[in-house]
């Protein structure tokens, strides 16, 4: 039985919380994994300008 996969709005939420509880690396991260699952460029970009700081994702 596959699991639940987050949704773009679950990361945005987690990311949040994690920037509020002041863990802003791990906020950046999931902020750029519900970039990724946003469908309009537009809106990825917002969600990337809402949690600023430099990519420590590393690209295969």
């Amino acid at each position: 039985m596959p699991g639940h996969e987050p949704t773009r709005d679950e990361y945005l939420s987690a990311a949040r919380e994690m920037a509020d509880a002041g863990r802003t690396t791990l906020a950046r991260l999931l902020a750029e994994e519900a970039a990724n699952r946003a469908t309009d460029p537009a809106d990825a970009a917002r969600i990337l300008v809402e949690f600023p700081g430099l990519s420590l994702r590393s690209e295969d």
